[in-house]
């Protein structure tokens, strides 16, 4: 049975890492990338309503969940984050398609619409603003809120050492922390995917290893790239409590990068999708269905 109702689980071995991929519904394709530290189960609830409009497909992002778990920092940065699921949308006939991302799974999509711009119908964003300028324009108080990008980037072995000693008391600790969230908003189903992901030490340190990569390789990217926009629709969406937007204007980070954009505040923290779906699942909705691939 698949972690998401009503889906059916396949594998993509057509790309340098394998790829764990759930699919369901017909209409124009749509393709969920999660964030850290959870993997494709956190679109329970939001993905099976989605594919009554459309052909969903929601992976594992290489070195999360069921996928493989690559060698190097540079192998998780988010251009290579980016290029398997094109190929696996490209494998399934999909040239074109929507793309909605939520934390690492947005900073994916948005690598992804810079490399890709013909495959990117749309693209998504939720509570993220540009890597560049988090990491170029860094604050105490996003330094507080976002610790992680320096801990989990730490050289090898520490935070893996650290984290394998109680995974789940790390990984936990993050779902509560960047806004306000509760354990019960979870799915519980998803709790024990996540936490069955987490537990492995690969997964751990390929999850690692991205953070990594955002110092290392991507702020490099991003950086040859700050000329560029995006100019296929787009849409921001942010936790109306979360830690970003008590930072930043979150559409306001995107204007110079995304030329055709609207934005919108949904109740909740930075995992609003699983805290309130119903809202999440109206704004992209609305958003995608004036949108043809």
């Amino acid at each position: 049975m698949s972690i998401l109702p009503g889906f059916t689980d396949h594998r993509f071995a057509g790309g340098p890492v394998e790829i764990a991929y759930s699919m369901a519904g017909s209409g124009a394709p749509l393709l969920l990338l999660h964030g850290f530290p959870q993997t494709r189960a956190m679109w329970r609830g939001i993905a099976p309503v989605l594919a009554e409009r459309f052909t969903v497909i929601a992976p594992d992002l290489r070195g999360y969940g069921a996928s493989g778990t690559p060698e190097g920092v540079e192998a998780m940065s988010f251009r290579n984050m980016a290029a398997d699921p094109v190929a696996l949308m490209r494998s399934l006939g999909f040239d074109r398609f929507h793309v909605v991302g939520h934390d690492r799974g947005a900073r994916t999509g948005h690598r992804m619409a810079l490399d890709a711009p013909d495959a990117v119908a749309s693209l998504t964003v939720m509570d993220i603003v540009p890597t560049h300028l988090l990491l170029d324009q860094l604050t105490q108080q996003v330094a507080k809120d976002y610790y992680h990008w320096f801990f989990l980037a730490q050289p090898t072995p520490f935070p893996e050492t650290l984290i394998g000693h109680d995974p789940d008391l790390y990984f936990e600790r993050c779902l509560l922390g960047w806004g306000k969230a509760s354990l019960d908003q979870f799915d519980e189903k998803a709790l024990e995917a996540y936490r069955a992901a987490w537990r492995k030490p690969g997964t751990i340190h390929t999850m690692c290893n991205d953070y990594r990569a955002a110092i290392e390789v991507d702020f490099h990217h991003d950086a040859a790239d700050l000329d560029r926009q995006v100019t296929c629709p787009a849409l921001v969406l942010y936790g109306a409590d979360g830690p970003m937007a008590k930072t930043y204007d979150v559409g306001g980070t995107w204007a110079d990068r995304l030329a055709d954009m609207r934005s919108a505040a949904i109740p909740g923290g930075h995992f609003f999708p699983d805290q309130n779906p119903g809202d999440t699942i109206a704004a992209l909705v609305d958003f995608l269905s004036t949108i043809e691939t």
